[in-house]
């Protein structure tokens, strides 16, 4: 990430140390699920909780070599761990790994999110009832219209804000899914119940179905509610920076007794507009 740009928690969450971190766990777990079903000697777990361990320049190193960010990592986790390392990713496909990390670091990173929208939500709800009867002019086709109340159009975004939780939420649930079926996906080479077991040490749901990959429209979902919420960003930033000025355009000359106004441009089939107030000046032989 552009430090710049991004918070120290955010850009926490994709550091390469807790990329790779979230990578051992899910080896770790599941070495356990296919200890506990025979699969791997008993004692191999604990072998690799409690010398797993791994170096970042190292895996890259190694990747540099082979060309092959995985098994570079799991190059580097055998130096550290010994003999039992040879039962580390048993039945496994690179993408086992690297889908189910991914949606971790995800799902993490929507939970610092809901927690920003949680506290501009309360900002925006306080500010509205604040300014319930502040009076303001509202606009239409960009001039003065209707009075409304500045406490009403930040009502508005807060409930703009509000929907867009709601879909950070459901978006979260979709993308926090585990994957551990093997080779495209068909368990031929590992028990369905070691993904059960992963998905749940990490506060995942097992994919329904997958094929070598978590399906993409997961993701989809994910960065489209992003889009949304970032355009309801921008939508209230744009609505703040227009509020602040002293005039729009047209509004100096209108402001002028007997000055040339800008003629309302009407739009087809609807010559009058969304304001039935006099303030819009109604020249339909210039429109």
């Amino acid at each position: 990430m552009i430090p710049r740009y991004s918070r120290p928690e955010m850009a926490k969450v994709w550091e390469p140390e807790n990329y790779f971190r979230i990578q051992l766990d899910i080896e770790i777990y599941a070495c356990e699920a296919q200890e506990k079903l025979g699969v791997i000697p008993k004692g191999t777990a604990r072998a690799v909780r409690e010398r797993g361990a791994f170096d970042v320049a190292r895996i890259r190193d190694v990747e540099r070599e082979i060309h092959h960010e995985t098994i570079a990592f799991l190059t580097n986790l055998a130096e550290h761990i010994g003999p039992e390392a040879r039962f580390v990713h048993q039945g496994m496909t690179s993408s086992d790994v690297l889908d189910t990390c991914l949606s971790i670091q995800l799902a993490h990173a929507a939970d610092l999110l809901l927690a920003d929208l949680d506290a501009v939500l309360a900002a925006l709800k306080k500010r509205a009832f604040e300014h319930r009867l502040t009076p303001m002019v509202a606009r239409s086709h960009g001039v003065h219209a209707e009075p409304t109340t500045f406490g009403l159009k930040l009502a508005g975004h807060y409930a703009e804000f509000a929907r867009n939780r709601a879909r950070l939420v459901a978006a979260r649930k979709e993308i926090a899914t585990c994957q551990i079926s093997g080779a495209v996906g068909t368990f031929a080479n590992i028990d369905p119940r070691v993904e059960e077991y992963v998905a749940k040490k990490l506060g995942l749901e097992p994919e329904p179905v997958s094929s070598q990959i978590i399906p993409r429209d997961r993701h989809a979902q994910f960065f489209m509610t992003l889009a949304l919420i970032a355009a309801a960003i921008e939508r209230f930033a744009t609505e703040l920076r227009h509020l602040q000025a002293k005039g729009l355009l047209g509004d100096a000359a209108q402001a002028q007794p007997g000055a040339e106004r800008e003629p309302y441009r009407v739009v087809a089939g609807d010559p009058f507009g969304g304001d039935p107030g006099p303030r819009k000046r109604r020249d339909l032989a210039r429109a």
